[in-house]
């Protein structure tokens, strides 16, 4: 039997909360389309401004996720 693959994609969630739902709005969009996601690593964490106020936290992650055998 072989192994097993996973591909790497890298989205940008935003949030006017905090990084953390950034994030947590990242994965929870790419999970309505993809299926059986693994891993999520923060690549990069930046800043909306606007008017010198934080319009919006920006988390930047790469999420991994099992590609599907085709059935045979």
């Amino acid at each position: 039997m072989a192994g097993n693959v996973y591909k790497f994609i890298e989205l940008v969630g935003t949030s006017d909360e905090s990084w953390e739902k950034a994030a947590a709005n990242a994965v929870e969009m790419a999970g309505k389309t993809l299926r059986d996601l693994r891993v999520a690593e923060v690549a990069e964490l930046d800043l909306q401004i606007e008017d010198g106020k934080i319009a919006a936290y920006r988390t930047k992650v790469k999420l991994s996720f099992k590609i599907e055998r085709a059935e045979q």
